[in-house]
């Protein structure tokens, strides 16, 4: 009975105090990336939209095809006003050796701790890695959108189509 309590106490130790909503203040971030850069979510306040595509895991099948998808149609992202990175708990030099594999011309997010990804609630706490979720941020900071259901042959698509449908402006 103790183990059962125990098992169930850290079970409920390891879910968010609080899911994500849209609407909400989306959780600030400082974060390395690919690129050898640090982002903050902050740093995008009032100049652009953000939209963060978390991955499980670099070097697998789901997340190669996603990752070649947004850097073969990253065109099609580039035309918005928007920010736009892949995101995983992988280390910053895993992350860096994905993205020159892919030849991603954007930056990928590195959060070994988890921190951010629990922030998010996309963190697996059992295995430490992120659900395939993007999460569309406006320039006001607020999430606009969670999206759970990923296509990775068609990321790029699928991230200019929700801007467009989100009112993100176009570049002039």
């Amino acid at each position: 009975m103790a183990r059962i309590l125990l098992l169930l106490l850290t079970a409920l130790a390891s879910l968010p105090l609080m899911a994500l909503e849209v609407g909400e203040a989306a959780p600030d971030f400082t974060l390395q990336a690919s690129d050898g850069k640090t982002y903050t979510l902050a740093d995008f306040k009032g100049k652009n939209a953000v939209v963060i595509a978390w991955y499980p895991k670099a070097f697998t099948k789901g997340c190669t095809i996603e990752c070649k998808s947004l850097a073969e149609n990253g065109h099609m992202i580039r035309e918005y006003e928007v920010a736009y990175f892949m995101a995983s708990t992988d280390e910053v030099g895993v992350n860096t050796r994905f993205a020159e594999e892919q030849e991603a011309d954007f930056p990928l997010l590195s959060d070994p701790e988890g921190t951010v990804a629990k922030a998010y609630n996309v963190l697996i706490p059992v295995m430490k890695i992120a659900r395939r979720v993007t999460v569309y941020i406006g320039k006001d900071g607020k999430i606009l959108k969670i999206d759970k259901e990923i296509h990775p042959a068609t990321s790029a698509e699928d991230i200019a189509r929700t801007l467009d449908e989100l009112g993100v402006a176009r570049k002039s």
